[in-house]
């Protein structure tokens, strides 16, 4: 393995701007090796409540520092933390390679960059949020105010650790929200770097507090009546968990779920770029990506030409190590997530997918490693476990279609609905299409582009609520209605 640069302390949690030491650890661990990286603190229930306490001191309504705060102000210290992550980007490049697995030519060229410019997107719309007056009667002056929804808890997967914590620390902070921010516990070292960097920043204590810690961690920030709304990207299933939490309170939720996305490539398509487009779409990232085109459809008559270049493509693509630049293919992240991916591996062969390429484990550093090969099924049925289940990993299930009809009926009957590809030369086609398919983002001729103006969210069972643009803003913002009587 290449050697590593990174200076690696023990995690603390910061709440009111102090680093504080836990009672209880866990050790996080590097999924190239498995070496123990360091100690993370395990925060209890009483370190919420303190994080939910200095949020709320922090907001307190126009008493505290924040909400005094100009908004001019606060779009200067957002773009001055963009300012800081951009100087460190090697440093927290190398970071997230280490305690997430994925190749550092994704975290320095990819994920990084879009952290600084999602960042300064946002901290650009901090002057820009306002309400409207409303000519409703000539008696009365009316108008609207938008302003801030409190304190805001934010829960982050362990698959893009920085970039999506920032997706939802972004708007926050632009709408004058205070936020407690939880990261996976598999990778919470970059969210700790940057909480050092936000108070380098100069954010006011209590702005933004960071806990580390498992499941029980979100739960309590669920449960915390303090706490205005949760924001939390991750699985459908924990997603449930929450709406089911968040109940008692009725604090507003959005919710970045699962996804099983279809890559439908018709036989008019530009069939190269469609192949680099297929690899792209299930093998970045590992395959652990939420809007993974993990199921992809090829019209008949293109079927073996394009499976032969796919097939090619994959088996060159092996794993390797992660801080090599060169490696395209890094490590799952867990130890349990490589087995939950080989499960379905298995699951896929028990029930009659035909596997054409890849299937095992790598062995890496004394097999110590959590390395598996990019996967791919043929003859898939679309009602299979690995059509109709999120894996989370490099694996990819073929399915054949002959006309639009059957593929739009076949790519929408999943429970998921976050993302979709078409590719074809003909443009209506491409259109029509894209309106028929029940997802949140659809790419034509592409896959997995992303910019910080563009919304993305899902349908269905992949959640509600929209992350990045100007419509992330609304869920950050509560609308009130101003009369004056004027008679």
């Amino acid at each position: 393995m290449s050697a590593s640069k990174a200076h690696i302390e023990p995690g603390r949690l910061l709440i009111n701007g102090q680093w504080v030491d836990g009672s209880k650890t866990f050790e996080t661990v590097n999924p190239a090796t498995g070496a123990v990286l360091t100690s993370v603190v395990e925060a209890s229930a009483t370190d919420v409540d303190h994080a939910a306490q200095a949020a709320r001191q922090a907001f307190a309504d126009h008493l505290g520092p924040w909400r005094k705060m100009s908004a001019s102000e606060r779009g200067r210290l957002i773009w001055r933390l963009a300012d800081l992550v951009e100087n460190h980007l090697p440093e927290l490049a190398e970071l997230e390679t280490l305690d997430n697995g994925k190749p550092i030519f994704e975290s320095r060229y990819v994920d990084l960059p879009m952290v600084v410019d999602v960042l300064r997107y946002y901290a650009g719309w901090a002057t820009k949020i306002h309400g409207e007056t409303v000519n409703a009667f000539e008696s009365a002056f009316t108008y609207t105010l938008r302003e801030p929804v409190g304190v805001v808890g934010l829960i982050i997967p362990w698959n893009f650790p920085l970039l999506l914590a920032c997706w939802k620390l972004g708007p926050a902070l632009a709408c004058g929200c205070t936020v407690i921010l939880k990261p996976a516990e598999q990778t919470s070292l970059t969210t700790l770097r940057l909480g050092e960097l936000a108070l380098e920043a100069g954010f006011p204590a209590g702005v933004i507090n960071i806990v580390t810690g498992g499941p029980d961690v979100g739960k309590a920030m669920v449960a915390h009546d303090a706490i205005d709304k949760i924001a939390f990207t991750g699985s459908s299933a924990v997603g449930r968990e929450i709406m089911r939490g968040a109940a008692d309170s009725l604090k507003r939720i959005t919710l970045e779920l699962g996804g099983k996305s279809p890559n439908i490539v018709f036989a008019d398509s530009d069939i190269e770029s469609a192949v680099k487009g297929a690899i792209n779409g299930i093998f970045y990232g590992k395959g652990e990506v939420c809007n993974a085109g993990s199921r992809l459809f090829l019209e008949t008559p293109i079927k073996n030409q394009f499976l032969e270049k796919l097939v090619l493509r994959a088996k060159k693509m092996q794993p390797a190590d992660p801080l090599d630049p060169k490696t395209r293919m890094g490590a799952m992240v867990s130890r349990e997530q490589i087995e939950t991916v080989l499960g379905y591996i298995e699951a896929g062969k028990t029930e009659g997918a035909k596997l054409i390429a890849g299937g095992n484990r790598v062995t890496l550093n004394d097999g110590k490693g959590f390395f598996i090969q990019p996967t791919i099924f043929d003859e898939v049925k679309n009602d299979m476990k690995i059509a109709q289940e999120e894996i989370f990993g490099p694996v990819l299930a073929i399915l054949a279609f002959d006309g639009l009809d059957q593929v739009v009926e076949l790519a929408n009957q999943n429970p998921y609905g976050l993302a979709a590809a078409v590719w074809t030369r003909d443009v209506k086609k491409a259109h029509v299409v894209s309106r028929q398919l029940r997802a949140g983002t659809v790419w034509i001729n592409t896959y997995g582009l992303m910019d910080p103006s563009l919304p993305f969210g899902g349908y269905k069972s992949s959640g509600f609520g929209r992350e990045l643009g100007q419509n992330a803003l609304e869920h950050y913002t509560e609308v009130k209605t101003v009369w004056m009587n004027l008679g």
